[in-house]
């Protein structure tokens, strides 16, 4: 990646220690807390899945048991499998089922009974990140049996709610040149406190995350995939209530990418500040085990707040979102960091104060695989002017050598777009790519010119911001509506009554898993990202 914007060396390291300093509390609470859905995820790494008659999930059962018995301030690992241990239970199935019904005694194990406690749960943990593991190996061998494709990646969405009409959508998206697959999440499930059961097939405006759904739609593409001679990914949705939960479930079903960001449940689903970064710190050490690239949100706050205006709260997230990233565990080839082409087209120079902002999130992030998001903002339903737009977004898109391409739609905002809908935009992308491809080989903008300039100028609104989050806290700076305009304080939103101070002798047997690899760095195989984007460029 060639630089061209004669970006100040020392601004931009400038900028990621202040974020650092701005994250470095948010990590603080994470290390000293947990949530119930940390501790739900425990389970589901352990192999604890299924639900009761009415759908209750049983890791559901088992946490609330524990913390209406013991609390959960130890961690849910050692009453449980204490209980498991001692009371006659076959299974931790058997043991939810108990549960439930209100016939196990939960007890805080001590002594010899708590090391016998650990070591049956850490067994239990170890078993089931193997299972992380082994898919990992086997994302990369299918791979290598078939083809990566060349970035950009083209990303696709497919949005029925039902599972068995999504599979062969996406898999006619992939014929027709889609890398990526997106299943949206069923409208509201970020609010659920709890993960649904087994196939779903009335998803509303999107379908359901479940890990039956998940493991219905690796398989078809995993086909597809074979057919077609190159990897098609898949992602989700690692976000809201349940987002450790949903990171546990994509690793064991080999998902490839997860959305995964620091602020977008805070500001867009008023979910509480506490809680979500909680969760996200452990989500994200899943996925960084799991090797899979996380997708960021930045693109959201465009939709809401003034595109110039609030370029800079973009970057500012974006330098959050890889500290924290990095803090968890990912590696540079792990952070697919969004932004968005949302400048009002009628904005003089519109294009190029999107290929400003576009190269500068490109030479701040170079490792990166940048996820670029279409206009969505400014889509009036003239469908010509539509295409038009999503053509020049394309066109920026491989301009400025971006990783991850969600292509637009022409009926943006007017219906779920259909079949042919996709088609066309397919169509628009192919031939922007396959016609401008190599044009960002001889995009140099002139020194001191209008897009150096206007990238310098929002480097230094970043850094201004970052200063100012430093002095007054970032959870302050989200309650001030700094980024989305929209005011989340800390102690509001959803959520909040699942966080839990954690106790000095706080057992979670799948964190000290991922710890440790975290601690163990780069010498370690396994954290290396199971496809560098960044080969292709």
């Amino acid at each position: 990646m060639r630089a061209r914007l004669n970006l100040d060396p020392s601004q931009v390291r400038r900028a990621r220690d202040l974020a650092a300093r701005a994250g470095q509390p948010i990590v603080e609470i994470a290390r000293t807390h947990t949530t119930v859905s940390v501790e739900r995820a425990v389970l589901r790494l352990a192999g604890l899945r299924g639900a009761d008659a009415n759908g209750m999930p049983w890791v559901n059962h088992v946490v609330d048991a524990v913390r209406a018995a013991v609390g959960l301030e130890h961690g849910v690992a050692l009453p449980a499998w204490h209980a498991l241990v001692t009371q006659g239970h076959e299974s931790l199935a058997a043991l939810a089922a108990a549960a439930a019904h209100g016939t196990v005694a939960f007890r805080l194990p001590v002594g010899e009974d708590a090391a016998a406690a650990r070591s049956a749960a850490s067994a239990a943990l170890v078993g089931g990140i193997a299972r992380i593991d082994a898919n990992r190996v086997r994302r990369d061998r299918l791979i290598a049996e078939t083809a990566d494709p060349p970035t950009p990646w083209i990303y696709l969405i497919v949005a029925t709610g039902d599972i068995y009409e999504d599979i062969p959508q996406a898999q006619a998206a992939a014929r027709e040149g889609a890398d990526v697959i997106a299943v949206i999440r069923s409208t509201g499930q970020s609010l659920l406190d709890y993960v649904p059961e087994g196939a779903t097939r009335e998803g509303f405006a999107g379908t359901y995350a479940t890990q039956e759904n998940f493991a219905l739609m690796r398989a078809a593409l995993d086909k597809t995939s074979r057919e077609l001679g190159r990897y098609v990914r898949l992602t989700n949705y690692a976000s809201g209530l349940c987002m450790p939960e949903i990171a546990a479930l994509a690793g064991l079903e080999r998902l490839d990418m997860m959305l995964n960001d620091c602020m977008y449940g805070i500001i867009f689903r008023d979910i509480n500040p506490r809680r979500t970064f909680i969760d996200q710190r452990f989500s994200r050490q899943v996925h960084a085990r799991a090797g899979i690239i996380i997708n960021t949100g930045e693109d959201n706050y465009l939709t809401t707040a003034d595109a110039i205006d609030a370029a800079h709260t973009v970057v500012v997230s974006q330098l959050l979102n890889e500290y924290f990233g990095k803090e968890a565990g990912l590696t540079d080839g792990q952070l697919g960091l969004g932004h968005a082409f949302e400048i009002n087209p009628a904005v003089p120079d519109s294009f190029l104060y999107e290929l400003a902002h576009a190269q500068l999130v490109r030479e701040l992030f170079p490792d990166a695989p940048l996820k670029y998001m279409p206009p969505t903002k400014h889509m009036t339903g003239n469908v010509f002017a539509g295409y038009l737009l999503d053509a020049f977004f394309n066109l920026c898109g491989v301009m400025t050598d971006q990783s991850i391409l969600l292509i637009g739609m022409m009926t943006e905002g007017i219906h779920t777009p259909f079949l042919s809908d996709r088609d066309l935009a397919l169509e628009n992308v192919r031939y922007v790519r396959d016609a401008a491809g190599r044009l960002g080989e001889s995009f140099v903008p002139a020194p001191g010119g209008f897009i150096e300039r206007r990238a310098g100028q929002v480097l230094e609104e970043s850094l201004a911001l970052l200063r100012r989050i430093c002095d007054d806290g970032l959870l302050n700076a989200i309650a001030d509506g700094t980024f989305g305009i929209t005011r989340r304080p800390a102690d509001g939103g959803r959520g909040l009554d699942g966080v839990i101070m954690r106790a000095d002798d706080y057992f979670n047997p799948a964190s000290d898993i991922l710890e440790r690899r975290e601690r163990a760095g780069s010498a370690d195989p396994a954290s290396r990202p199971a496809s560098p984007v960044g080969a292709d460029r």
